[in-house]
């Protein structure tokens, strides 16, 4: 039978991270499959999926970086073109990086617009770096 919600399709996936829950997948739907799946193109390093090289944002080559602005500018590049390339259900309005409240968190605040549903959606997510010690 067909899934008659007018929000079907927008998806559905395996819920991240991916465990089972009384022997069974659980599953993500719509909006929250969106989410999750942004995180996993944040989470994932280029070439780290055999089939798909080019797949995430790369952002962990810069996990021993200072916690400049400069490397701020370079993460909010990454993601940017990152979700642009591989979330092609949203509608990208910004990005901003920014610096937390420890000395090695930064935080890459991301504002997009689900197309299909016009809806307005801004998610933060902590990115912490691990500068190296002189």
């Amino acid at each position: 039978m067909a899934d008659t919600n007018p929000k079907a399709f927008l998806g559905v996936g395996w819920s991240f991270p991916v465990k089972p829950v009384n022997g069974a997948l659980r599953y993500v739907r719509y909006e929250e499959d969106i989410e999750q799946a942004i995180q996993i193109i944040l989470l994932t390093s280029n070439g780290e999926r055999a089939m798909m090289r080019e797949f995430g944002t790369g952002m962990r080559d810069l996990l021993f970086e200072p916690n400049s602005d400069a490397t701020r500018a370079r993460i909010a590049d990454l993601v940017r073109r990152a979700l642009v390339a591989w979330e092609p259900r949203i509608l990208l309005e910004g990005v901003q990086v920014t610096q937390g409240d420890e000395p090695n968190l930064v935080l890459i605040h991301v504002d997009y617009v689900v197309q299909a549903t016009n809806t307005s959606f801004n998610r933060v997510y902590p990115f912490y770096l691990l500068e190296g010690s002189a």
